[in-house]
């Protein structure tokens, strides 16, 4: 037994004919595609600086290159000062002294001026780490000691 392999296309001679060329136009259109067009991003010009627009070159505007404007951004992130870490913290004081908070606002509040208690407890802060250590030693000694820990409820 014999197989034939069939070949589903044949090839039809072709005539013999004369072939007509025509130069094509500039903006030729290959295999029905268009050809790709680039563009170019431009920059926003901007406003010259007013130390310049007081030489007389007012209303010019000036392009800046893309290295300038990611130099800008990033020091614009520099400038940013960082966040400062906050401690939460709690403690025990007799009534008395915490009364004390309520009497300093209200003095700083006729002068005009409004805090807060945790502002209070940094600015003693503040004016403890100044004194000298034989300042700071008598201030401290004058503190009474109290028990740690959470008062006892009623």
């Amino acid at each position: 037994m014999t197989t034939k392999t069939k070949n589903p296309v044949k090839a039809k001679p072709v005539a013999k004919s004369k072939v007509v060329t025509k130069s094509l136009p500039a903006k030729a259109v290959v295999n029905n595609k268009p050809k790709p067009v680039l563009t170019a991003k431009a920059v926003a010009p901007k406003k010259v600086p007013a130390k310049i627009a007081n030489k007389n070159i007012a209303e010019k505007t000036v392009a800046t290159p893309l290295k300038v404007v990611i130099a800008e951004k990033l020091s614009k992130k520099a400038d940013k000062p960082k966040k400062i870490k906050m401690v939460r913290d709690s403690f025990t004081m007799p009534v008395n002294e915490y009364s004390q908070f309520a009497a300093l606002k209200r003095k700083c509040q006729l002068v005009g001026v409004y805090v807060k208690k945790s502002e209070l407890l940094r600015a003693g802060l503040l004016c403890l780490s100044k004194l000298s250590d034989p300042e700071l030693v008598n201030v401290v000694g004058q503190v009474e000691i109290l028990k740690t820990g959470r008062p006892t409820k009623h």
